[in-house]
């Protein structure tokens, strides 16, 4: 799992940032380091997971390099290691077929990025800023994880159409 750790100060935003260190890294480009809002109150959630479960695995989560996510899995000076990309493919695999029968195999850590990126674009949230939370390099790449609804493009037409009507509306008898 990727490193993160919070941080706190006036230059990260209103709703303070999660910074990841050891983030994806994009065909062979390498981690990326990236900044994600704590929105929705994720930030609260957080601090309940560092201060009450995540000391199950790991009491030092103050040592450098120590992992957000550890393994039960020790590494051989006895440090937690980084909880692997396995684990969380399988628990979300387990979640969902415990909780969403018929989802099981088709709700991935992926397709989860995919309604991330969407689910803000459809409610209004710019692009770029969406860019920017994703890591992307390329605006394109963005579009690509963004799926629109059918209805938005229709709400945008029948939008626009009102917005260009409204300085004709006093010619019109």
């Amino acid at each position: 799992m990727r490193r993160a750790s919070r941080r706190s100060g006036r230059d990260l935003g209103r709703f303070g940032k999660l910074h990841v260190r050891h983030g994806k890294g994009a065909r062979g480009s390498g981690p990326r380091e990236r900044m994600v809002p704590l929105i929705n109150g994720v930030g609260r959630t957080l601090r309940w997971f560092i201060e009450d479960v995540r000391g199950q695995f790991d009491d030092d989560h103050t040592r450098p390099g120590a992992p957000l996510f550890p393994s039960e899995r020790k590494n051989t000076d006895g440090s937690s290691r980084r909880a692997g990309d396995d684990a969380l493919r399988d628990g979300l695999k387990n979640a969902a077929e415990a909780h969403l029968p018929g989802c099981g195999k088709k709700l991935t850590p992926h397709v989860l990025r995919h309604f991330y990126a969407s689910r803000p674009y459809a409610n209004g949230l710019d692009r770029l800023a969406i860019q920017e939370v994703l890591g992307h390099s390329w605006i394109a790449t963005t579009m690509r994880s963004v799926h629109v609804q059918q209805t938005r493009v229709e709400d945008a037409w029948v939008t626009g159409m009102e917005r260009a009507a409204k300085p004709l509306e006093g010619l019109v008898r």
